[in-house]
């Protein structure tokens, strides 16, 4: 008797089991809506930006809110997959992209209330490949698309697992997106179709590209390695710029005149010839500078990996730290009017009165 009930018990046991198991089927986070939650607002978030007067930031589990009130209240938007979002861009008040993890892109035309999905990493490798053996096959000379339809095999091999870790749009329909192992998509339509650009820059090492940046006119792409790209004036190809730092670069910023490439362990360095002569910045920080800006006033804006925040007095030859009560890794900044500063990171987002 007492056999029968533990076999009972333990096919009673395997029975529930199997039903839990099928009633929570795997659900891929692309297919998988981000869900609305209470606490999105102070959940981990990467990037913060501008939509006309609109805030809108982007984060963990396909989290995108917005803003409508300079920053003191957030809601979240309707988002069609829960991937992990890195940055977001608006070249218009009414158009952006959010770009992220599994090779995501997403688009929004209404101001980023509603978000619809133009790519994602399952597709992007077979994309690739599939653009690669049309060149090798119209260029049967050239030896370097062998090496690319190689580097699309990968991909697709690799499934979804695709980081894209910055966007950036000039117009309407012209936009970049970058991510690991000289992933490089560039799109003239809006996104209606991305274009590998993977043998355009001056890359052999296929390095990580870690973010985009537009400053005075010109287009850069930061990367490890002290990787630090420019685009061509023909906007076919980037070209390596050098400078005299050998580790991560995790962004760029600047006005006319003044270029700043900051990174690992608070290094930062200036230039004011477009590139071609760099400079040392004391920060008097050896944590990482992980996100920066320029304020309506032109004053250039550093934040670092603990929260620090600095400003330069004179176009970033030298910084000064703001004295904080409240400090929290900071991944993106963004400016909510004159007198704010957003701020987002691992603990959310919070605004920040400025000096």
């Amino acid at each position: 008797m007492y056999c029968f009930k533990r076999w009972s018990l333990l096919v009673l046991t395997w029975g529930v089991l199997q039903g839990t198991v099928q009633a929570d089927a795997f659900v891929d986070v692309l297919d998988l809506p981000a869900m609305p939650s209470a606490l999105a607002a102070v959940s981990p978030l990467r990037d913060v930006t501008s939509a006309g007067a609109r805030l809108v930031a982007v984060g963990t589990r396909g989290h995108i809110l917005y803003s409508d009130d300079l920053g003191s209240h957030w809601q979240q938007a309707r988002v069609p997959a829960s991937a992990d979002l890195n940055a977001v861009s608006f070249p218009t008040p009414a158009l952006g992209w959010a770009v992220g993890n599994d090779g995501v892109i997403l688009h929004s035309r209404d101001g980023g209330l509603n978000w619809h999905k133009q790519l994602d990493g399952r597709v992007l490798g077979e994309q690739v490949l599939a653009h690669y053996r049309a060149q090798a096959q119209a260029n049967p000379n050239d030896e370097r698309w062998a090496a690319l339809v190689g580097e699309g095999e990968r991909l697709q091999a690799e499934g979804a697992d695709k980081p894209l870790l910055d966007v950036w749009f000039a117009d309407a329909l012209h936009g970049y997106a970058v991510g690991v192992f000289n992933l490089l998509l560039y799109t003239a339509d809006g996104g209606q179709h991305w274009t590998p650009w993977l043998e355009r820059t001056d890359n052999p090492q296929a390095l990580h590209l870690t973010s985009l940046a537009s400053v005075d006119g010109a287009l850069y792409i930061t990367g490890e390695q002290g990787l630090l790209l420019k685009l061509a004036d023909d906007g076919q190809h980037f070209t390596r710029l050098t400078t005299p730092y050998s580790g991560t670069y995790f962004g760029l910023t600047g006005k006319p005149g003044v270029l700043l490439a900051y990174g690992l362990r608070g290094h930062v360095f200036r230039s004011n010839d477009g590139g071609q002569q760099w400079q040392p910045v004391n920060t008097g920080l050896g944590i990482s500078i992980t996100a920066s800006g320029v304020d309506s006033a032109g004053q250039l804006w550093l934040a670092s990996q603990a929260g620090d925040l600095l400003k330069s007095p004179d176009d970033g030859a030298s910084f000064s730290p703001l004295k904080l009560t409240t400090r929290t890794p900071v991944s993106g900044v963004a400016f909510d009017a004159a007198t704010d500063l957003v701020l987002v990171g691992e603990r959310g987002v919070r605004t920040q009165a400025l000096e």
